[in-house]
């Protein structure tokens, strides 16, 4: 789905104008894409519609992608297949970066020692060691970084945060989580991949050294080498929506069991369940699989005077003592708000805003390194088949 330009510009609203006139308003952000697949290239669109902003340059080791996203989003755009070309020139303000996991935290720091402003894909950081790296590099720099954990842009995210910060819901005691999708029916057929257009050394980077798999290039997420599966690309959202409302950056401990049961061609388990202890006393558990997509992805916080289930549609408080015990129907909502916007776009604008106000941006370094944390926790307990501890 690609916004228009007015639908933008209503999202963006006010704080890209004020943004605008802290770093002048005739100014412009030039901008790169690096990795520029599906996700990078609905980001860069975002961005293209902005006001005051310009693609100027696409990369990826992939000639069909970066050929099909300069074509449609910039043909006037250089491409590249190497980013650290892109990252040389003077000329470019921002990089947009949708590359897989294990590239995220050298083209991240790449791109804040040339200067330029990152909007990064989470999660921000392929390991725990990783992440203290970027945080780092970040802080002693004076470089934006936002991670795309766009629910904290996404304004009934917003509303629902001041729920559960004002107390409303009582003591919370266990948080679910939950995501499901249907990659089965996509199983049928072997991904396409021009192999003799694709810079297969180039996609490995640290990657130990293999040979080419067009489905280890084409469903990364699910490969150990490149991706962490559920926790990293799914629960890694609401997993920072959670530490973001409890105010705690850290579980105490980890466990996690979960096989692949449908798709045994992936490395990362299909079905996962995971559950993580917070020195808060609350516990949060974690439930996914790729078998099947109903109900989606959904959060509840469960508390002692209510319970607050809120997913990307919208939220809604239910009262505790309005329906008789163990019924399983809910009572009428205290508070409920529905949304049919896409949070992403209001994300890019608040990091447009800052890259010419230089405020902090919405998704900042902390609180993202802290949520790929908890992610990677998460996987060492899965991957290890014992209890992790938070160091």
């Amino acid at each position: 789905m690609q916004p228009d330009r007015r639908g933008f510009l209503k999202t963006a609203g006010t704080t890209v104008l004020v943004g605008s006139r802290a770093r002048g308003a005739n100014d412009r952000i030039r901008i790169g894409g690096i990795g520029t697949g599906g996700r990078c290239s609905y980001l860069l669109g975002l961005a293209a519609q902005a006001p005051g902003t310009e693609i100027v340059a696409v990369c990826d080791v992939y000639e069909p992608r970066r050929l099909a996203a300069k074509e449609k989003l910039a043909p006037a755009a250089r491409d590249y297949a190497d980013y650290r070309q892109l990252l040389e020139r003077r000329d470019i303000d921002a990089v947009i970066i949708g590359s897989p996991d294990h590239w995220h935290v050298p083209m991240s720091i790449d791109a804040i020692e040339a200067g330029k402003d990152v909007y990064v894909e989470k999660p921000v950081s392929h390991s725990i060691e990783e992440g203290e790296r970027l945080e780092e590099a970040v802080t002693g720099s004076r470089q934006i970084l936002q991670a795309g954990y766009q629910q904290r842009s996404w304004e009934h995210f917003q509303a629902a945060r001041e729920i559960v910060v004002s107390g409303k819901l009582g003591q919370i005691t266990l948080i679910l989580a939950s995501w499901y999708q249907n990659y089965v029916k996509n199983m049928a057929s072997r991904p396409q991949v021009a192999a003799t257009r694709l810079d297969w050394k180039g996609f490995l980077g640290s990657a130990p050294d293999q040979p080419f798999d067009a489905l280890r290039f084409a469903r990364w997420r699910w490969f150990w080498d490149f991706g962490g599966g559920h926790l990293t690309d799914l629960y890694s959202h609401y997993g920072d929506v959670i530490q973001w409302y409890m105010g705690e950056t850290a579980p105490r401990s980890a466990q996690a069991m979960g096989a692949s049961h449908a798709i045994p061609q992936f490395e990362c388990p299909d079905t996962l369940n995971a559950c993580y202890e917070y020195p808060g006393n609350y516990t949060v558990v974690y439930n996914g699989t790729l078998a099947g997509s109903l109900d989606g992805g959904n959060i509840l916080f469960r508390g002692t005077q209510a319970m607050l289930k809120i997913n990307r549609d919208g939220f809604a408080v239910y009262p505790e003592g309005v329906v008789p015990g163990e019924k399983t129907y809910y009572p009428e909502p205290e508070t409920a708000m529905r949304s049919a916007a896409d949070g992403t776009i209001a994300h890019m604008a608040n990091f447009l805003a800052c890259v010419r106000s230089r405020q902090t941006p919405n998704a900042a370094v902390k609180g993202a390194v802290a949520a790929a944390r908890t992610a990677h926790l998460g996987n060492l307990a899965y991957r290890r088949g014992t209890r992790v501890t938070a160091a």
